[in-house]
């Protein structure tokens, strides 16, 4: 369907600029005495040309583009720029008897730049202020959830504690481990569109993707077979918008549930649309034990460290210890005590000392 009326727009398009380009050669010719016909006819055949290949860009994409944004944009600013506009056209209307009374031009253009300026002003503080906007769409959204349980009988949403699944965090095979815990009480609910994703990893001609992508499909399977929690596919799909993560997004603002993800980019992008994370990473970090300066910890030393004498071990939960003097020690295992506790990005790092 949307070929077919790119198609269409680009005939239109090529037609009106046949007209468009064909009476400025015709102007041309005049202009220069010289033959009207040829002239006419370049101009046509240019401004055929022009509109095969233009119309697109100034039609059906922008439009497309619009619908994405839209699609992916948090509703509290989609209605802080409706308002905005909306007030800014009432302020710009208030101020248009005043200034068509000027001479002209002015009683001409200045409405006009009036409106736009209004309009731009009321956009930009309304979205700046957009987080105040969210305890209007609650009350907004109850109405026909109401309605709608007065109709069927039953006011319960099946994706009310859904948790969305992300590729990353379905390869990563964690997900199965702490499922097994009872932490989870939720239904994992895994798009299409993620199956799709995963499968075409492991499709993939590189052997890192393919057992990357086949690794996922397993845990898929684990979860299905042996997790107490129960795990569903879905066919719901967000069509305005073409990547994984933008659909996952949509999706999970749509059904107004968390997404459990390890990808850091993802992570920031639905935060900043207000979409609730759940990073395995982050979970992983928070239980691990705590060290204080002080404690003893027995440690097997595997390889040298950064620093010169620096020798490197690793806890059961995988916490990374830096022996000081302890390079000689390696694959040795020893009592160290701690000196002081690091939390970075990357994890948690003990410094200890023999």
């Amino acid at each position: 369907m949307n070929l077919s009326i790119e198609f269409f727009l680009r005939l239109a398009g090529a037609f009106v600029g046949a007209i468009i380009l064909g009476f400025a050669g015709n102007t041309v010719a005049k202009l220069l005495q010289a033959p009207i016909i040829a002239y006419t006819s370049i101009f046509s055949l240019l401004g055929v040309l022009g509109g095969l290949i233009l119309t697109p860009y100034f039609t059906v994409r922008p439009v497309r583009r619009l619908r994405q944004n839209i699609a992916v944009m948090p509703a509290e600013r989609l209605l802080a720029i409706i308002v905005g506009i909306f007030l800014g056209l009432i302020a710009a209307a208030l101020f248009a008897l005043p200034l068509s009374l000027l001479p002209p031009p002015f009683r001409q253009i200045l409405p006009i730049l009036t409106a736009f300026f209004f309009c731009y002003v009321s956009v930009v503080l309304f979205t700046m202020r957009q987080n105040d906007l969210r305890g209007i769409l609650p009350s907004m959204r109850t109405a026909p959830t109401t309605a709608q349980a007065a109709n069927n009988g039953s006011d319960h949403d099946p994706f009310a504690d859904a948790v969305l699944l992300d590729t990353s965090v379905i390869i990563d095979g964690r997900i199965t481990d702490i499922s097994k815990t009872g932490f989870i009480r939720s239904t994992l609910l895994v798009p299409n569109f993620i199956l799709l994703e995963l499968q075409h990893i492991a499709d993939s001609s590189d052997t890192l993707r393919r057992n990357r992508g086949r690794r996922g499909l397993d845990v898929l399977g684990i979860l299905r077979n042996e997790a107490p929690v129960p795990i569903k596919i879905t066919d719901m799909d967000v069509t305005e918008v073409k990547d994984a993560d933008s659909k996952l997004v949509a999706l999970a603002r749509h059904l107004k549930c968390p997404i459990m993800t390890n990808d850091y980019n993802l992570n920031r992008v639905a935060d900043l649309q207000g979409v609730s994370v759940l990073n395995i990473n982050d979970l992983a970090n928070a239980v691990k034990a705590a060290y204080l300066p002080g404690e003893t910890l027995r440690v097997e030393i595997i390889q040298e460290g950064k620093e010169m004498g620096q020798g490197v071990g690793y806890l059961e939960d995988g916490t990374m210890v830096v022996v000081e003097d302890g390079r000689s020690y390696i694959d040795r295992t020893l009592e160290v005590t701690v000196t002081k506790v690091l939390q970075t990005t990357a994890g948690r790092m003990v410094f200890a000392r023999h």
